[in-house]
């Protein structure tokens, strides 16, 4: 039986004999932002269903391929469409293409997720450089066997957003004229919307932005030894009484792509 190892380097050598250059900075794409890997030049797309070991992505907004090429001058890998907890897949599967970034040699890593806004002072549209996050999806794509050739047994999370990057990420919004904030997301598995209550208890918790994703992500990315940033697009807020829905969230991402796909180039361009 294949071991998590075998399969993350079958996966990245299929991959590898499809390059000519190894690309240094990994992307992950979430709802409605799949259009970013539209800026990628010279690329080459790889869908999921080809690639050892992938699974697919079955959510609305989540393509499911890969993206590489060059971006700003920097090769890059985007995971256009990631795969949730929710869908049924285990969190290894969650983490896998980071696991398979690594082992492709990337060690800078940009996440993105559209995510709802409990901070009152959010509109949608808005986007937040995220400073922190908090885990309340009950589990850990740590859990198990630890595997020392990907990482530590107890990484330290106590900087999981890359402090450098973060402030990169402010100064390049402000050098375009857009003023970001910056926040904690707080990851749950979804796939139902948050309750009123839950949304009051969080807004009561300082609590700034909740997905359904990038959690699992970061972990793993940390715990192999990547540099992270990460960008929340604020798609819906909590209002009292108002119901969330998915085409929210995809009009919302729609609505801010052209600053989005603008500063995330910038970020790219000096990470």
């Amino acid at each position: 039986m294949k071991t998590l190892r075998d399969k993350v380097k079958e996966s990245a050598s299929f991959i590898k004999a499809k390059l000519d250059v190894l690309p240094e900075v990994g992307m992950v794409l979430g709802s409605g932002l799949g259009v970013l890997a539209e800026e990628v030049e010279d690329p080459i797309s790889i869908d999921y269903q080809e690639i050892p070991n992938f699974p697919v992505s079955t959510v609305k907004g989540h393509s499911g391929c890969l993206v590489i090429g060059k971006m700003e001058g920097k090769n890059v890998l985007i995971q256009k469409g990631r795969w949730h907890y929710y869908e049924g897949y285990s969190m290894e599967q969650v983490v896998f293409c980071i696991r398979v970034m690594r082992e492709l040699g990337i060690t800078k890593l940009f996440v993105t997720n559209a995510a709802g806004g409990i901070n009152p002072l959010f509109v949608p549209g808005d986007l937040m450089v995220i400073s922190d996050h908090v885990n309340m999806m009950g589990t850990n794509p740590l859990i198990g066997p630890n595997d020392d050739y990907f990482g530590t047994r107890f990484p330290d999370l106590s900087k999981a957003y890359d402090p450098d990057y973060r402030a990169l990420a402010v100064k390049c919004a402000a050098e375009l004229g857009y003023r970001v904030h910056e926040g904690v997301y707080l990851g749950l598995t979804g796939p139902s919307y948050e309750t009123q209550a839950e949304l009051r208890m969080f807004q009561r918790w300082g609590l700034d932005a909740v997905g359904m994703s990038t959690v699992p992500e970061v972990i793993a990315a940390v715990h192999c030894g990547m540099r992270v940033v990460g960008i929340s697009c604020i798609t819906n807020i909590f209002i009292p009484g108002k119901a969330a829905d998915h085409k929210e969230v995809l009009d919302a991402a729609e609505s801010v792509k052209p600053f989005f796909k603008r500063l995330t180039r910038q970020i790219v361009s000096r990470m």
